[in-house]
């Protein structure tokens, strides 16, 4: 891969453990591995391979992180019969369109997916795959992951209580437990990348407190964590039908309920949390156990807005996911941190409440913490050469030049101008150069046609 000099950065946003933001900027990179972070004088006599001179129009970040999504539900966006639903009312409605999807589905929804994350500056996802009707597989979707370039942690979802068993899915789209156990093995033996700076890691996410059964969580955690790196994800705490269903199965609140199989821990993160209740955030707090913090989904669900100035007041690490393609409706990670920021505000009714470097703190250093790595997330010698640029010379940033990394919250999200994922070049001047766009677009509509049928 060579070396690489980016230079004539405007304001270089390291998130180190300084929280350095660099004028005039620079980085060196030798192959995928940041070497030097400081200023364009101060590297002036660097020699490198290639050579990217940002002429003093862009502020560069580290790549964004996204801890929560459902790639395959980009064919599934704005169905009219789902546009008025709780949470549980629009899985209803929307389960009988995923019983069509195919690996076809898989394949190209995940690149779509990943193509809308990568253009709003993300440069590491996990995604919770819980379905697998017809030929789907994991395999899939970590597939069309890697050939689009993107830093991946698949998820192995699950679902094995129908409603014959008293869940929510149609007995039809659930699994066997057994079966679901000897799968996921397979795939952390397969594909689980443990190594520093590594592109492929394995997740088990049993979907969620009404779709499986507390044997198998206890199970998936056991398996987990017979496995260095293997981490633990599900939903918890989404709504308020989400806490009833709990208290109703299992006698417990969420927050109980996933102590009581063994869910709490740093190697554990749980989506939404919006009804976590005060008991529960100083369990996670103390336990290290993580959150995806997903306020696009949580306010078009009107699940609420989670309380995430009181679990960072505690120490709760918090991250942040775009969620369901079709809960969302959107893949724009910038765009949800800055979604993330106005709410927090808005729930605390405290223009305080957050500021925009706490918000893409959240997106970068909190989900690669969240994740576990100590690799992504911030740019300094030794970490992973992820990396985005965004093009201040915009009519959406007109203005902020005065502070354009809060202007990168504040204002209008624009698109990434570059991005560098593993050292290598994914967006050139605006452009996704690792896959034929159009093509994938047309695919996408064709499979989604039939889909919602």
């Amino acid at each position: 891969m060579g070396t690489l000099l980016v230079k004539n950065i405007h304001t270089l946003v390291t998130m180190d453990e300084a929280r350095r933001e660099i004028k005039n900027g620079a980085l060196f990179v030798r192959d995928n591995i940041i070497e030097q972070v400081d200023t364009t004088t101060a590297l002036r006599d660097t020699a490198a391979d290639n050579v990217l001179d940002l002429n003093g129009r862009h502020v560069v970040l580290p790549g964004l992180v996204n801890t929560h999504h459902h790639f395959y539900q980009t064919l599934t966006r704005a169905v009219p019969a789902a546009q008025s639903c709780d949470l549980f009312h629009w899985l209803q409605t929307l389960y009988p369109m995923w019983a069509k999807l195919t690996s076809e589905g898989v394949y190209a929804s995940a690149q779509m997916a990943a193509a809308e994350l990568i253009l709003s500056g993300c440069t590491t996802a996990s995604d919770h795959l819980y379905i697998f009707p017809n030929d789907c597989t994991l395999d899939d979707e970590i597939r069309a992951v890697q050939d689009i370039g993107l830093r991946f942690h698949a998820s192995r979802g699950s679902m094995s209580v129908g409603e014959s068993q008293g869940g929510l899915p149609p007995d039809s789209l659930v699994e066997k437990e057994q079966d679901i156990l000897k799968d996921s093995q397979r795939l952390i033996e397969q594909y689980h990348d443990n190594s520093r700076h590594a592109m492929t890691r394995i997740v088990l996410a049993p979907c969620s407190p009404f779709s499986v059964s507390p044997e198998l969580m206890r199970e998936s955690a056991a398996m987990a964590r017979s496995y260095a790196g293997v981490r633990l994800h599900t939903h918890l705490a989404e709504n308020k039908s989400d806490v009833e269903y709990s208290l109703n199965k299992f006698g417990l609140r969420p927050g109980d309920y996933a102590e009581s199989v063994g869910w709490l821990g740093e190697d554990v993160w749980h989506a939404h949390c919006v009804q976590l209740s005060d008991s529960a955030i100083e369990k996670f707090a103390k336990s290290g156990t993580g959150v995806a913090h997903c306020p696009c989904s949580n306010m078009r669900l009107a699940s609420g807005i989670a309380p995430i100035r009181k679990m960072l007041n505690q120490g709760v690490a918090v991250s942040i996911g775009v969620d369901g393609a079709a809960s969302n409706d959107a893949s724009n990670l910038l765009q949800e941190t800055r979604t993330a920021f106005l709410v927090a505000r808005v729930r605390e009714l405290d223009a305080a409440a957050m500021t925009a470097r706490e918000a893409l703190e959240m997106a970068t250093l909190g989900g690669a913490k969240v994740l576990g790595r100590d690799d992504i997330g911030a740019l300094a010698p030794g970490m992973a050469a992820d990396f985005i640029a965004f093009n201040i010379d915009t009519p959406a940033l007109v203005g902020s030049h005065h502070d354009v990394v809060a202007g990168l919250i504040f204002c209008q999200p624009p698109a990434v101008d570059y991005s560098f994922i593993n050292g290598k070049k994914v967006v050139d001047q605006g452009q996704l150069v690792t896959l034929a766009l159009p093509a994938l677009i047309e695919t996408c509509h064709k499979l989604a046609k039939k889909m919602c049928a």
